[in-house]
């Protein structure tokens, strides 16, 4: 949904996803997928069993997931560098391997009970298990100016993170149409860490070996309700809450081994934070005439958020967003084929509870372009106002042409400022003025028998997006957002050869190019090109073997990171291989 609507929350910037499962079991299923991939980065392994039955007035579904692989990635890293007069100070290369290990497993079970009162109820529960051992190497060379602190650096991590999330889901449909549905939710998550650094100069005399441990634990709870029913003529009205509560931990300890001539760099830190949240709305679907519809909406939403640790006093912020919302569907008269879409609304991008803490996560080799991260805690949402307009031409079933515009206005602009602190560089989410962003979009996916009758079983789909922005705070030109493309694009078709054999694939697009993201701070990222294809064999009602092959294009990315002020520049270039991933799944129904 490219606008936000007062149900689905209004923390949709550029626009709504809701994902809606099948909960419905008709009859029992089992099936298995065994699924085997690598490229030249990595290899893995995967099983998939998914099982549904039906008992009277019980229904299940059991899903559960193992993973295994390794990685092997290479990757090039250059800095170079300017004084104030602009001559060069600094040249320098980076050869960096990395290599390791990973596992997860997950076990979703889902129950449903019809009650005797015509009310359903749904259980839903994710476990997911994950570990992962991962070591890589940096060696650095300089042909001018000095080397980084750790010419040489070595680093193992192990990592685990383990979620836990249940929902429970009442709906009760009433005589009157109206509906009741409440919804419950609990999680938790655990993320512990080890890291370990060993750093050397030039000779290869140790100069670090620092050990850190960090943990971090997230609870939290939401509660979701609403009621609809049908008022009036043509009319729907449906109003609820939304409330949820998010606490944070974290620990993270840092020892390091004393070296001759090196002070030892030893700390012990906590952090915690909470973030509650609570929001109210209302909307009303009024049908008007058969080809008019018109959509009302109001949410209201406060935040409050708290935050404190050992290094620095306690922090508490609290916001509110009104989100008036409008929309209205217009259809063409004498036609069932042609409609217009216009959207008017108030959003909001709320900062992540990670963004909020203050914790800096550190880069032994510091610099302005590869500086530490460090949280915000007086981080403010952006609130943003946006009006979309689309026209949508529906050919056949499955057909459709469409062409949407859409512009916005952001207020409390967030991105990432880099500057000087105690000595090092940190980058820090900072609220930052006020920004515009704006977009075209075409799309069209058809059957081509739907033109020619004689022409083979293929679906098209074609889709091209052009989007810009600017960023009041920031000097031009490039001053747009930073997590934007300005032009994408791709083009799929599937072919249905046979009832038993079918294939497809889709080439993608996406433009990179400068940005512009503070006075002094700015990057660049390349084209990317992409190409995946597939193809599905169906030797029997229960079995079949789909084969694919992604990103076989397999172009490098570049990303370049630059600071510049007036006492230089300096800009560090890194290049990432990629290869095509090949994946073979063959799918059982037991």
């Amino acid at each position: 949904m490219r606008a936000a609507s007062a149900e689905f929350s209004t923390q949709a910037i550029a626009g709504t996803i809701n994902i809606v499962l099948k909960t419905k079991v008709v009859a029992a299923q089992r099936e298995l997928k065994i699924t085997s991939e690598g490229s030249n980065a990595f290899k893995a392994s995967a099983l998939d069993l998914q099982v549904s039955d039906k008992l009277k007035q019980l229904s299940y579904t059991l899903g559960v997931n193992l993973r295994m692989g390794s990685f092997n990635q290479d990757s090039s890293q250059r800095d170079d560098g300017t004084d104030a007069l602009g001559q060069p100070s600094l040249l320098r290369q980076d050869s960096s391997h990395e290599d390791g290990k990973f596992a997860s497993a997950s076990l979703s079970p889902r129950l449903i009970w019809n009650l005797s009162d015509g009310a359903t109820l749904t259980s839903q529960t994710l476990l997911n298990l994950n570990h992962s051992h991962r070591q890589g190497t940096n060696h650095w060379a300089a042909q001018i100016g000095p080397l980084p602190p750790y010419p040489i650096d070595l680093t193992q991590y192990r990592s685990g993170f383990d979620l836990l999330r249940t929902d429970l889901n009442w709906v009760r449909k009433l005589a009157d149409s109206g509906k009741f549905d409440v919804k419950l939710g609990l999680n938790a998550s655990r993320r512990d860490s080890n890291f370990d650094e060993q750093g050397f100069d030039a000779s290869r005399l140790q100069t670090l070996d620092s050990n850190t441990l960090a943990t971090a634990h997230d609870r939290g709870a939401t509660l979701v309700g609403k009621y609809s029913t049908p008022f009036a003529d043509e009319h729907t009205l449906t109003g609820g809450w939304d409330g949820a509560s998010t606490r944070r931990s974290e620990q993270r300890v840092e020892s390091d081994r004393p070296i001759p001539g090196y002070a030892p760099n030893d700390s012990a830190e906590s952090y915690s934070a909470v973030l509650n949240r609570l929001a109210l709305f209302t909307q009303d679907e009024w049908s008007i005439t058969p080809k008019w519809s018109l959509y009302l909406g109001l949410r209201w939403e406060t935040l409050d958020t708290r935050s404190q640790g050992n290094t620095f006093d306690a922090v508490r912020n609290r916001s509110s967003v009104w989100s008036p919302l409008f929309q209205t569907l217009w259809k063409f008269p004498g036609s069932q084929n042609d409609q217009i879409r216009f959207a008017l609304t108030r959003s909001y991008k709320a900062p992540g509870i990670n963004r909020l803490i203050p914790r800096r996560y550190t880069n032994a080799n510091n610099s302005s372009v590869t500086p530490d991260f460090q949280g915000n805690p007086a981080l403010k949402p952006e609130l943003a106002t946006g009006v979309d307009l689309a026209y949508e031409h529906f050919f056949a079933e499955g057909a459709l042409l469409s062409a949407s515009v859409y512009r916005r206005q952001i207020d409390d602009f967030t991105h990432n400022n880099v500057s000087l602190l105690g000595g090092r560089w940190v980058s820090m989410p900072i609220n930052d003025g006020r920004a515009q962003t704006h977009g075209l979009e075409l799309e069209a996916k058809f059957p081509l028998q739907l033109f020619y009758r004689q022409a083979p079983a293929l679906e098209l789909r074609v889709n091209l997006a052009r989007n810009g922005s600017a960023v009041d705070g920031v000097p031009g030109p490039n001053n747009r957002i930073a997590d934007q493309t300005p032009l994408s694009g791709n083009v799929g078709l599937d072919y249905k050869v046979t009832a038993a054999f079918n294939f497809g694939g889709n080439f993608t697009y996406k433009s990179g190019g400068p940005i512009r993201i503070s006075d002094s701070s700015s990057s660049y990222s390349s084209i990317k090109r992409e190409m995946d294809v597939y193809g599905l064999w169906k030797f029997d009602a229960k079995h079949q073997l789909r084969l694919s092959a992604a990103n076989l294009l397999a172009q490098p990315y570049t990303s370049v990171a630059q600071y510049a002020d007036g006492s230089g520049s300096l800009r560090s270039t890194s290049i990432y291989p990629y290869s095509a991933t090949l994946r073979a799944t063959l799918e059982l129904k037991l």
